[in-house]
């Protein structure tokens, strides 16, 4: 019997707009060390989300649990849609969700089974872990850690998507005492996987291919020919902590998105201040690859 992988990870996702999530799921299908026990959608069309990262799972040949979540916002905020999500596929609605249960309920339940024992990594706005926490007193405590891609920790500069999409998810999570992980754009807007690295994925496999055509889609929409890979980045501060530097605190959301952190060492927050950044870029690329290259 082969030995329990040390991470186990539950997925929450608004793959399909900006490339980044689908870049995070494959540095998580392509790490040897995770076992990923299943996927939520939130924020717009969450059953298009949920059809997409099925989709682009089983070409790394995995068949994934994915539950499409939370559409609409919690703090009423519009819902921002890029148009071009999931126009790579005309077929999604082939693709097999399950819908017999909520995502938050799904994300509770999860937890509740192996308490302490699973991550939960949310690259999207917060209304499903939002949700959980209210559905669960022990969602909180059950949860490993967070590992959450959001906010701007500098005065200057616009807020963050993922928390100003929803504000009243996002203070529902940073004041439930949920053990988190935080990796903010002061970080992530460092990176770029330019074209050569994109390259490199789009002839490595199936589900690089299919991949490539995604970074094509936000490259098209951005007209920019790189992508910032806001979520993997954040989904290495897991798998590779060594080359994070983290501080301990609490984070405030303001009415306008912004976001602030306050240093304390009692703080259930660990805010990623630094990074190894050039070999982080390598081990995306390498984890995304290796997924591709695992149905060859």
């Amino acid at each position: 019997m082969s030995a329990p992988r040390p991470y186990d990870v539950l997925l929450d996702t608004d793959i399909g707009s900006d490339v980044d999530d689908a870049l995070a799921l494959g540095v998580l299908l392509g790490s040897p060390e995770v076992s990923l026990s299943g996927v939520t959608t939130v924020y717009g069309d969450t059953l298009l989300r949920a059809r997409l990262a099925h989709r682009l799972a089983s070409l790394a040949g995995h068949d994934l649990t994915v539950v499409p979540g939370t559409a609409e916002t919690l703090s009423g905020r519009e819902v921002w849609w890029a148009g071009h999500e999931g126009n790579a596929f005309d077929d999604l609605n082939t693709e097999r969700v399950r819908d017999d249960t909520s995502a938050p309920r799904f994300l509770t339940e999860s937890v509740r089974a192996r308490p302490g024992a699973i991550d939960l990594v949310a690259i999207g706005p917060l209304a499903n872990v939002a949700r959980a926490i209210a559905h669960d007193a022990d969602f909180v405590t059950d949860v490993r850690s967070l590992y959450l891609m959001g906010g701007r920790f500098r005065s200057d500069g616009a807020p963050e998507h993922n928390i100003v999409s929803d504000v009243t998810a996002a203070r529902a999570v940073f004041t439930s005492g949920l053990r988190t992980v935080v990796t903010g754009l002061e970080i992530t807007t460092r990176m770029r996987i330019g074209p050569e690295g994109i390259e490199t994925i789009r002839a490595s496999g199936p589900y690089g291919t299919a991949l490539a055509r995604e970074i094509d889609a936000w490259t098209g929409f951005t007209g920019e020919g790189w992508s910032v890979p806001h979520d993997p980045i954040t989904v290495l501060s897991m798998l590779r902590p060594d080359l994070y530097t983290t501080e301990r605190g609490t984070v405030t959301v303001a009415d306008d998105g912004s976001t602030r952190f306050h240093p304390d060492s009692d703080g259930t927050v660990s805010l990623v201040v630094d990074a190894d950044l050039e070999t982080i870029a390598d081990e995306i690329v390498t984890r995304i690859v290796r997924a591709s290259e695992g149905v060859r």
